[in-house]
């Protein structure tokens, strides 16, 4: 999988990404709501979005991804928003710091970018060892019935004027898993256009095997609720929120 197109067009096609209610269910899950002066890694930050409304609110904030081109862009976006950020760029499966963190988040599905069952369960191991002693994991995940429901299947389609794209989404090899084919038309000089094509794999697992895999690395799982309310998941659920303490 590569990101070297995608991280040019990301925040044009998350533009309706909901960055702020993210950010609403991290101050809920804290109790007092207070980010001041926290110690916060947001695992899989792109192009800084989240990051830069974490520090915003008073966070120390670090920002990992494996991606050298999303870094760049949220490097220059925490730069015009005066927002001081640590930017790290490795795989979230064995996280590097000379810091202990209060919070690390790991969002917009990014764990499911992982296909392999080890990988899940190193990435909750290495978050653990990042956190002090009370400190919380939080991440969401689809569903089962995400993937194999609402995107196996599907094409979907834009078109934007300077940029359009087809994607469609087919049976990954793996169960729930699913495989994106990503077509991009990229305005060049009217009235041309560049083709871009990537692959992006994603997979889930249910949610007892990820409360399995957090409890065996060390965490107790506080809360697991739905589609950013408090209720929790039910069958047609579509993105599964985890929180688990240290």
């Amino acid at each position: 999988m590569s990101y070297q197109v995608f991280a040019t067009l990301y925040d044009q096609l998350m533009k309706e990404a909901p960055y702020d209610e993210w950010l609403a269910y991290v101050k809920r899950q804290l109790g007092d709501g207070q980010l001041a002066n926290k110690a916060v890694m947001d695992v899989g930050c792109g192009t800084g979005e989240l990051l830069i409304r974490l520090a915003l609110e008073g966070a120390q904030v670090t920002g990992v991804d494996l991606s050298a081109e999303m870094l760049a862009i949220a490097n220059e976006k925490c730069e015009k928003a005066g927002v001081r950020a640590t930017l790290l760029e490795q795989s979230m499966t064995g996280l590097v710091s000379e810091e202990s963190y209060d919070l690390i988040t790991i969002f917009c599905d990014s764990l499911n970018y992982l296909e392999q069952e080890s990988d899940v369960q190193a990435t909750f191991e290495s978050a653990y060892n990042r956190l002090h002693t009370g400190g919380l994991l939080l991440f969401d995940v689809h569903s089962v019935h995400k993937i194999e429901e609402g995107y196996i299947g599907q094409t979907f389609a834009d078109d934007e004027g300077d940029i359009a794209y087809i994607w469609t989404a087919f049976p990954g090899e793996h169960q729930a898993s699913v495989e994106h084919e990503l077509t991009f038309f990229i305005q060049d000089q009217p009235p041309y256009y560049i083709k871009k094509e990537e692959l992006h794999k994603q997979r889930t697992f249910a949610i007892r095997q990820y409360e399995a895999w957090l409890a065996a690395a060390g965490f107790t799982v506080e809360s697991i609720t739905a589609d950013f309310k408090e209720a929790p998941p039910h069958e047609g659920s579509e993105r599964i929120f985890f929180c688990a303490k240290k």
